[in-house]
C-alpha cells in the first residue's frame, strides 16, 4: 500500500500493547562504566608513564610501532558506530547493496600499497599535506588541509552521535548529556597518550566490538532458525537482490556501490592523514604494506558481520515490521530495539553491547583527533610561531588543539542530528571535501602535466560545486521530492493490533521523476563526481597556463608505477631544478652536466 495510506486509523477501540524496552541494570551499567574506564587507564599509562614530549614521539609513536597494533588500530577507526548501528538498520530497509563494497575493499589494499603509500612513506612526512607543498604550492597545501579539517569536524559529529543516541534508547539519558561524556573521555586519553594510547586503546576497543557482534549474530541466528533459514527468508524479502542495472540514480546498484566506495575508502584511507599518520609509524615500507593488507582483511569481516546482522534482523521482523508498526520511530533505534528482542535472557549483554558500540566510536573519534591536531599544527600554528620553539611546547600545543577539535565536534551534533539517514549523509558529506581531495593528491603522484594553478583551481571549484550540489539534494530531500525506495515491509504476522488498518506488503513511492537527473544520482557516486570534476579542470587549467620552462617534478614525488613514463636522462637534470624549496650548488650542476656529456660521447 502507499505511503498515504498509512495515515488511515483503525476504527476500533485498540488495546494497550506492551513494547519492549531497554532496561538496563546494576550489572550493565558497571560494565559499560569498566570498558570506558579502562580506555582511559590506557591513556594515563602512555601519557604518564611513557613519556611522549616530541611531536615526532606523540604524532607517529617514535616510528617503533609494531603491524598488528597498526592494523587492528586502523581496522577499529575504520569500524566506527556506523558500521555497528547503521549500516544494520540500512541492510533492513534496503538490502545487502553495501556488501558489494567489500570488493572496493580489496581495491583499496592495491590503491594504499602501491600508489600512494610509496610517495608519502620515501618523503617521511609528519603531515601527507606537506606533499603538496612540495609537489605544487604552499597554497595548494594550506587549503587541502583547511578542506581536511573541515571534512572532519562534520564527520566526528556523526560519529559519537550515533552511539549516543542508541544509549539514551536505552537509558533514557539524553543524547545531549551521553554524548560529551564520551567525548571527554575520548579526549582525554587522546591528549595526554598520543598516538601509542589511540593504537593500543583502539586495539581493546575492537576486540570487544568484534565479540560483541559476534555474540548478538549468534543469539540472532538462534532465534531466526539457523543460518539457512535466515538466508532463505532474506532471499524471499528480496534483501540479497544484486543489481547489474548500470543506471547511476539506482541507489544500491553493483555499479554505483563499487565504484562509488571504492573511490570513497581510496580517499578515506590513501590520502587520510589518520591511516597514514599509522602506516608511517612503522619502521619500514614493507612493514606498511603488510599492515595495509590485515587492515583490508579485518574491514571485510567486520563489515560482513554488520551485514549479516541486518539480514538476521530482517528474517527475526520479515512478517512484523518494527517500523510500520511504531515500535520504532528511526533507524538508528533499530538495532537497539532488536538487541532487547534478542539477548534480554542473557543478564549484562545491553551493557556489554553498547560499550561495544561506544568503543568503535571512540576509536574512531580518537584516532581522527589525533591526526587533525597533527594536520592543523603542521600546516598552520607551525607557520606562526618561533622555528627554535622547543618540542614539548609543541607537544603541548597538539594536546590544546585535540581539546578545541573535540569540543567542536561535539558542539556539531546539534546540527547534525537534524540531516536525515545516517548511512546516507556520512557517504555524502564524503564527497565534498574528500572527492576534491583526492583528485589533488591523484594529479600530483600520476602525472608530472599538472601545475600547481591547475591543482588549486581544481580543488576549490570542485568543492563549491560539490558542497552546493550536497544542499540542493537535501532541500529535495526536506521537501519530499527525492527519496530512495526501499525494499518491501510486512506487518502480517504481527501477533497484536496496531494503529494502522492494512497489514500488507508495504513500500515507499519513488522519488519523483521531475527533479532534475543529476540530483537523482546514488549519493554513492558523490565522491567520484568530486574527484573527477577536480582532476578534469585542473587538467584543462594545467594545460592552458603550462610553461616550457616550469621546472621539472621530481621522480620522488610520482607514484613509482607511472615512472617507466620518464626516462633516466630526464629524472638527473631536474635534480638542478627547484626541489621542495631547496636549489642545487654551482658545482652539483657543473657535475651533472658534464657527466650527461661524457655518457653522450661514448654513445656515440
Amino acid at each position: 500500500m502507499g505511503f498515504q495510506n498509512l495515515s488511515t486509523l483503525v476504527t476500533t477501540s485498540l488495546p494497550t500493547i506492551n513494547l519492549k524496552t531497554i532496561s538496563f541494570f546494576w550489572y550493565d551499567y558497571l560494565l559499560f562504566t569498566v570498558v570506558l574506564g579502562f580506555s582511559s587507564l590506557i591513556g594515563i599509562f602512555f601519557g604518564c608513564f611513557r613519556k611522549q614530549d616530541t611531536k615526532k614521539e606523540y604524532l607517529l609513536g617514535g616510528k617503533r610501532m609494531n603491524v598488528w597494533p597498526i592494523a587492528i588500530s586502523l581496522v577499529a577507526s575504520h569500524t566506527s558506530a556506523i558500521t555497528v548501528l547503521a549500516i544494520p538498520a540500512d541492510v533492513y530497509r534496503y538490502g545487502l547493496g553495501f556488501w558489494q563494497g567489500c570488493i572496493s575493499l580489496f581495491l583499496l589494499h592495491f590503491t594504499t600499497s602501491y600508489i600512494f603509500l610509496p610517495v608519502f612513506y620515501k618523503l617521511e612526512l609528519t603531515s601527507i599535506y606537506e606533499y603538496l607543498a612540495m609537489r605544487f604550492d604552499e597554497k595548494t597545501r594550506m587549503m587541502a588541509s583547511a578542506l581536511y579539517a573541515v571534512s572532519l569536524l562534520l564527520y566526528l559529529p556523526i560519529v559519537i552521535y550515533i552511539p549516543s543516541l542508541g544509549f539514551a534508547t536505552a537509558t533514557g539519558i539524553g543524547v545531549h548529556v551521553v554524548a560529551p561524556i564520551a567525548c571527554g573521555i575520548c579526549i582525554f586519553y587522546t591528549t595526554i597518550g598520543g598516538l601509542k594510547a589511540v593504537v593500543w586503546t583502539d586495539t581493546f576497543q575492537f576486540t570487544l566490538t568484534v565479540g560483541c557482534l559476534v555474540a548478538v549474530l549468534m543469539l540472532a541466528l538462534e532465534k531466526a532458525g539457523g543460518f539457512f533459514t535466515m538466508w532463505n527468508t532474506a532471499l524471499e524479502g528480496h534483501r540479497l537482490d544484486v543489481s547489474f542495472d548500470p543506471d547511476p540514480t539506482r541507489r544500491d546498484g553493483f555499479w554505483a556501490v563499487v565504484i562509488g566506495l571504492t573511490f570513497m575508502f581510496t580517499a578515506q584511507n590513501s590520502i587520510n592523514q589518520g591511516c597514514i599518520q599509522k602506516f608511517l609509524a612503522l619502521p619500514s615500507i614493507a612493514d606498511a604494506k603488510k599492515s595495509c593488507f590485515i587492515y583490508t582483511q579485518g574491514c571485510i569481516i567486520a563489515k560482513t558481520l554488520s551485514i549479516l546482522i541486518g539480514l538476521t534482523m530482517y528474517a527475526i521482523f520479515a512478517g512484523c515490521d518494527p517500523f510500520t508498526t511504531k515500535k520504532v520511530e528511526r533507524n538508528d533505534q533499530l538495532v537497539p530495539y532488536f538487541i532487547v528482542d534478542v539477548g534480554s535472557s542473557v543478564p549484562g549483554l545491553s551493557g556489554l553491547f553498547f560499550a561495544g558500540v561506544f568503543c568503535a566510536a571512540l576509536s574512531t573519534l580518537s584516532a581522527n583527533l589525533n591526526c587533525v591536531a597533527g594536520t592543523l599544527y603542521t600546516d598552520f600554528i607551525s607557520k606562526v610561531m618561533d622555528p627554535k620553539v622547543s618540542e614539548k611546547v609543541a607537544s603541548n600545543i597538539l594536546k590544546l588543539l585535540v581539546i578545541i577539535v573535540g569540543v567542536c565536534g561535539c558542539l556539531m551534533i546539534y546540527i547534525i542530528e537534524h540531516l536525515g539517514g545516517i548511512v546516507q549523509l556520512s557517504i555524502s558529506l564524503k564527497g565534498i571535501a574528500d572527492g576534491p581531495l583526492l583528485g589533488v593528491f591523484a594529479m600530483g603522484v600520476l602525472s608530472r602535466r599538472i601545475n600547481s594553478k591547475g591543482a588549486f583551481y581544481g580543488a576549490l571549484l570542485s568543492m563549491l560545486f560539490m558542497s552546493w550540489f550536497f544542499m540542493m539534494v537535501k532541500y529535495y530531500e526536506k521537501m519530499g521530492h527525492l527519496k530512495y525506495e526501499a525494499k518491501p515491509l510486512s506487518t502480517a504476522n504481527c501477533t497484536y493490533i496496531f494503529n494502522f488498518n492494512e497489514t500488507s506488503t508495504i513500500s515507499p513511492p519513488p522519488s519523483d521523476d521531475n527533479i532534475f537527473y543529476m540530483f537523482r544520482l546514488s549519493f554513492y557516486y558523490y565522491t567520484v563526481i568530486g574527484t573527477m570534476m577536480c582532476c578534469f579542470i585542473g587538467s584543462c587549467i594545467s594545460f592552458f597556463t603550462n610553461k616550457k620552462d616550469d621546472p621539472i617534478v621530481p621522480k620522488k614525488l610520482l607514484c613509482p608505477l607511472v615512472h617507466w613514463m620518464y626516462d633516466d636522462e630526464e629524472d638527473e637534470i631536474e635534480q638542478v631544478n627547484k626541489s621542495n624549496g631547496d636549489y642545487f650548488n654551482v658545482e652539483q650542476a657543473i657535475q651533472l652536466t658534464t657527466s650527461h656529456v661524457e655518457e653522450a660521447e661514448k654513445k656515440s
